[in-house]
């Protein structure tokens, strides 16, 4: 009787231990590559494993970033680029190829979980939008041939601007052009293989547009009266949370009430142009901050508040290549240097006890802008970055001290600030003057990637006291 007893609490206990995990949802993190100046890819999974980051989403199946991820314990979503569409879902050989090469060759020992088959396609201005779920079912084949296709999920990113209306949440639904063509094919494959919709939501972009009409503080997950949804009577206390429904009732109002989805980019910057509303870091800080606490220690959605929140957030790192506005190279929540931008929680634990805060206490760099900031005059300075081969560095110092005629001379041999004697020193010094000299304007410590601008005074190995002082005398003229 005792034994049968003990055995029944033993049920409950994992019964309810049950509910509680299919109450949470999971964070990872985009990884975006779009830089020259980013750490290698050894040191990203190192970044990642040491913030307890456990799902990476990839925009390719680079071969460096899949062998550096294997054994890591990190699952991985990786993508076939859009540009590869057509040649996919013309020819299965072709598919089968790709799989083999890319996929089957790193699996198991990476832990591929998903294939993202294209990205936003439907707003890809090359027109790729009906080679799309021809692609991912001769994708999927491939799968099959590898008998992966009950570990490996197909799906494919799309942008919310799929959606011809989102307000209120209840009334969304898809554009009509693209529900016969594409949506409705794309939803019965991923009904047939127990897939997931996956999309691309940004509060961000819907609050910056609209800031007039839109609360801050709905935007960023902050205390808020709420919004509540005139056709259902649901109430929001999100714009994130009203978006995702949007989609659900988009998809349902399509007859396609039973598939998942998991939101595979999300995310806000942390500086934008003049334009770009709500671009900050301190509102970067709280958007991802409350987000992250939302999907590890809340439920789902008002409208399907069972079905736990997944979400990658975007991104990683702050990437200096890429094209647009500011915003579009300050969405990172590390600088290259692996400096946090702002701190927020990444884990449940820390989920239940961290704080958001815009301003990291350590060494760190700006953002990546078009102009200096004037909150950042007469507080930033130009060093060397030390991953920089030394090739490269030694060609950006002899520019600087050369043709950019920055004052080199307290780094020659028996002057003030010639030791320490190391290339990185004698380059931070040079950068810096060079950039103090153009009084920090936009470019002027880039150096192709060999130097990065800090907020707070570098180490004392690359200034002397005495240079310290007049560099900061000199600033407070400027």
């Amino acid at each position: 009787m005792a034994s049968q007893a003990f055995y029944l609490l033993v049920s409950v206990i994992v019964l309810l231990s049950a509910i509680v995990v299919s109450g949470s949802g999971s964070v990872g993190i985009n990884y975006g590559r779009i830089a020259n100046n980013l750490p290698s890819p050894e040191k990203v999974v190192e970044l990642l494993k040491s913030q307890g980051i456990n799902k990476v989403k990839l925009y390719d199946t680079d071969a460096t970033v899949l062998t550096a991820l294997a054994d890591s314990g990190i699952t991985v979503v990786v993508a076939l680029p859009n540009e590869l569409l057509s040649s996919t879902a013309a020819d299965q050989s072709f598919a089968d190829n790709w799989v083999e090469a890319n996929i089957t060759k790193f699996y198991p020992k990476t832990k591929i979980e998903a294939i993202a088959v294209g990205n936003e396609v439907f707003v890809d201005p090359a027109n790729t939008t009906k080679y799309l779920v021809p692609a991912m079912k001769n994708i999927h084949a491939s799968l099959v041939k590898s008998k992966l296709d009950s570990a490996i999920k197909i799906s494919s990113p799309i942008a919310f601007s799929a959606l011809k209306t989102s307000y209120p949440s209840s009334a969304g639904s898809f554009k009509p052009e693209l529900i016969e063509p594409v949506i409705k094919p794309m939803l019965d494959f991923l009904k047939q293989t127990g897939s997931y919709l996956m999309v691309n939501a940004y509060p961000f972009f819907a609050y910056s547009a609209n800031s007039d009409q839109i609360s801050l503080d709905y935007a960023l997950f902050k205390e808020n009266p709420g919004v509540v949804d005139s056709g259902n009577g649901l109430k929001y206390s999100s714009l994130f949370e009203a978006q995702i429904d949007a989609v659900f009732a988009a998809m349902s109002a399509i007859q396609y009430d039973d598939v998942k989805m998991v939101v595979t980019e999300t995310g806000w910057p942390s500086m934008g142009d003049k334009d770009e509303i709500g671009a900050s870091e301190s509102n970067a800080a709280s958007y991802n901050g409350n987000l992250v606490r939302k999907v590890l220690t809340g439920n789902g959605t008002p409208l399907r508040p069972q079905d736990p929140l997944n979400v990658y957030l975007f991104a990683l790192f702050n990437e200096n290549q890429k094209p647009g506005p500011t915003s579009e190279r300050n969405y990172g929540l590390f600088y290259p240097n692996e400096q946090k931008v702002y701190n927020i929680p990444l884990t449940k634990e820390e989920a239940k006890t961290g704080e958001s805060t815009p301003i990291n206490t350590n060494t760190s760099q700006v953002p990546v802008v078009g102009e200096v900031s004037k909150a950042k005059v007469g507080q930033t300075w130009c060093i060397a970055n030390e991953k920089t081969d030394e090739k490269k560095l030694q060609a950006a110092l002899d520019y600087a001290c050369g043709e950019g005629e920055a004052d080199c001379s307290p780094i020659q041999p028996g002057a003030t600030c010639y030791n320490p004697n190391t290339l990185e020193a004698h380059a931070s010094y040079a950068f810096n003057s060079y950039y103090q000299k153009n009084t920090r304007a936009a470019g002027t410590c880039e150096f192709g990637g060999a130097a990065y601008v800090v907020t707070q005074r570098p180490s004392m190995l690359f200034f002397s006291p005495h240079n310290f002082f007049s560099l900061d005398s000199n600033l407070e003229h400027l």
